[in-house]
């Protein structure tokens, strides 16, 4: 609420400002296409998307409540976990129930305001997500080269500071992103080739000068994601330098194997995220209806997958899933 409150004080101050007629070039409603080239056949291309986005919800509620509810699992991968599938919940319903009634009811038109609020959720909880990916690297590599150590470098104080720091990154970095693009202004082209509303896709409709906006956008995007990737790099350099001076081959492969549900999830998290970046600013040659679909996928598949691969890959919460059922059962 108090995001909102400000985004609409801010369009509203803005207006004040201008006359009638600079008014609606400033602050227009925009109309968003869904997925261009594939019209026709997007409501069945709604069906999976739907479907992803309610295995986040239900995914990732799951595992807030296990972690919440079972006090042995108030560790410090349990609880980084538990910030990533908050994360997850917010990043998708930011994104789906518009998207979806884009794809399905044709309500294709999305005002300003509420633009540049989904614009900033969406970009500021990807920022976070990342924040928390790299924390939890960090609690692998502590947890496999310093196990001794774990629980007094980890404690639950430096955890909280961690949190907050990953918080405040997100929404320090990412405000600029719809101040600046109140700045613009918008002559006629309001239809956004997209299925929701992307900061690139938004500039592109101004005719105005954007070079502030594109610059600034691209200098997030190398901070945020080329620091928090060499972080994540060179802590999974020491994790692999430090398994493989431990004898015996069992106790590599279960080195590894704690480590294999966080490498699976920075996978399905970046990969898709950097072509989605690298297609934006170089990929001309790539179909329009590709980028959009890879796009979406990127905001709904790991908010989808993580509490599966987690849920999976780590035998605590495999457990406790278990057990409630059988007891509901």
């Amino acid at each position: 609420m108090i995001l909102i409150t400000f985004f609409s004080f801010f369009s509203e101050s803005s207006m004040m400002a201008l006359s009638n007629s600079s008014r609606s070039l400033l602050h227009p409603s925009f109309f968003l296409i869904g997925i261009p080239g594939l019209e026709e056949s997007q409501h069945w291309i709604a069906l999976p998307m739907c479907a992803l986005y309610l295995f986040a919800l239900v995914g990732n509620v799951t595992i807030l409540f296990i972690i919440w509810t079972d006090p042995s699992l108030h560790q410090p991968m349990y609880l980084f976990l538990a910030m990533l599938s908050g994360i997850d919940l917010v990043l998708a319903s930011s994104t789906a129930p518009k998207m979806l009634s884009v794809l399905l009811v044709d309500a294709h038109e999305i005002g300003y305001t509420f633009c540049l609020i989904q614009m900033f959720f969406i970009h500021a909880f990807s920022s976070m997500e990342s924040g928390v990916l790299v924390a939890m690297a960090l609690d692998r590599y502590v947890a496999i080269c310093h196990p001794l150590h774990h629980s007094t470098i980890l404690y639950p104080g430096i955890i909280g500071r961690i949190g907050v720091a990953v918080l405040l990154r997100g929404l320090v970095l990412l405000l600029p992103f719809p101040i600046l693009l109140g700045r613009l202004i918008f002559c006629q082209a309001t239809v956004i080739g997209h299925a929701y509303c992307e900061h690139m896709a938004v500039i592109k409709l101004a005719c105005s000068e954007t070079t502030v906006n594109q610059m600034y956008g691209l200098a997030v995007a190398l901070l945020v994601v080329g620091l928090d990737v060499l972080a994540i790099g060179i802590s999974y350099a020491l994790i692999l330098q430090a398994v493989l001076k431990v004898p015996g081959r069992e106790a590599r492969l279960k080195a590894f194997s704690t480590c294999g549900s966080h490498i699976c999830v920075i996978l399905v998290f970046y990969v898709p995220g950097i072509f989605s970046f690298l297609t934006h600013r170089f990929g001309h040659h790539v179909p329009h209806h590709i980028h959009v679909l890879l796009a979406t996928l990127y905001l709904l598949l790991p908010p989808a997958l993580n509490p599966i691969v987690y849920g999976v890959k780590t035998v605590q919460i495999r457990q406790r899933v278990t057990k409630v059922l059988y007891i509901k059962g």
